[in-house]
């Protein structure tokens, strides 16, 4: 069972035990002064932090062989999803054959502790059994129940300093993970539960958070942040992260940004398509989960949740993609390159020419 402590002063509680420190952090780093802490507490350790924002295969390799050379014990990953998917990904790969392809060989629990602080708050990655590195190019996405953290320790201070338009993205990434899984197949009263929990808190703290950066604001959403990943973990997510994988690539757009046009596109899409329920327990019982998320974000109707949330997007500045002069071959390509895997989470199929009228909607015409 995964610990959840507030506040950095727990570090030491969350260290307890552990003999030599593996420290895998990003530029947020210097702002929590970890390094003191560390040297405080008579902890020795070692600083990895050679791995890019999209973090490669070889990244991680580096940062295998790094671990195993100078013996530490314990692994603390400080920073936003990056640092936390290429320390999961050492705990997971570092007792393995470094003659074979790591993301080849069978995944087994390390035993390595592994702590997570989160620098954002959006992902919730610090309570995910999930990972994403590059190999050759390729996304590749990483899964065992053994890299969700032994502890995460929630410190709200760190969202203070964030640029603003990072806080836009990763707030609604948090806020469509927190939907995504409400209405996905794999959902469960308990996933129902914290997906319930992140969206009544982020709908009531989103516009402190963003426009006066209240402390308060900052650990409701931190929090939230949280639950949504909890969430997550238990259902995956659905169809507007599929579509926005290739949103990212093409667009340049950060990936909470890109998932959140998506989202009420396709939340629209699914009201519209009840033949197309996939989800076992029926349309009928998607309708009332609409409806429970509309009841979340305070609103009595799913029509009304979904102009609320595009309204949310509006007042964020966060515009829609635009195509350039060879639109039909964008849409092409971003309707062939939605994960099938993902899709197959979302309560309403959706097929591939469905994939280009609704890309059609979200891409907007030059």
């Amino acid at each position: 069972m995964q610990k959840i402590y507030k506040g950095i002063g727990n570090l030491n509680v969350a260290l307890e035990g552990s003999r030599k420190v593996f420290l895998v952090c990003d530029s947020s780093f210097p702002f929590l002064s970890i390094k003191e802490d560390l040297e405080k507490m008579g902890k020795p350790y070692v600083v990895f932090d050679q791995f890019t924002p999209n973090p490669l295969y070889e990244d991680v390799c580096k940062g295998v062989d790094l671990f195993q050379a100078t013996h530490c014990d314990t692994i603390l990953a400080v920073g936003g999803g990056s640092s936390i998917d290429v320390a999961k990904c050492i705990k997971l790969y570092c007792k393995m054959d470094k003659d074979k392809l790591y993301l080849e060989q069978e995944y087994k629990d390390t035993g390595v502790k592994l702590i997570a602080i989160p620098t954002t708050a959006g992902t919730g990655s610090e309570s995910t059994r999930y990972a994403v590195i590059y190999h050759n190019g390729k996304k590749q996405s990483v899964t065992h129940e053994s890299i969700i953290p032994d502890a995460a320790i929630l410190e709200p201070k760190v969202l203070k300093t964030l640029p603003i338009y990072q806080k836009k993205c990763t707030m609604m990434d948090a806020l469509c993970q927190g939907i995504e899984s409400w209405w996905s197949v794999n959902s469960t009263d308990e996933s129902k539960k914290l997906s319930k929990a992140a969206v009544e808190t982020i709908m009531h703290w989103w516009h402190e958070y963003i426009f006066e950066n209240t402390d308060a604001s900052a650990e409701a959403i931190m929090n939230a942040a949280n639950l949504a990943g909890q969430a997550i973990c238990i259902t995956q997510t659905t169809a507007p992260h599929a579509f926005s994988y290739k949103i990212t690539s093409l667009y340049h757009l950060p990936h909470g940004h890109a998932v959140a046009v998506c989202l009420p596109v396709i939340w629209e899409y699914m009201t519209q398509n009840p033949e197309s329920c996939i989800d076992p327990r029926g349309f009928d019982y998607v309708s009332v989960v609409f409806l429970e998320i509309a009841n979340a974000m305070g609103t009595t109707d799913i029509q009304t949740a979904i102009l609320q949330f595009q309204g949310i997007m509006s007042l964020l500045e966060l515009a829609n993609p635009v195509s350039g002069t060879s639109r039909t071959t964008e849409l092409e390509l971003l309707s062939k390159s939605v994960n099938p895997v993902r899709l197959k989470n979302n309560p309403i199929q959706i097929s591939e020419a469905d994939a280009f009228e609704l890309y059609r909607m979200i891409v907007k015409a030059f």
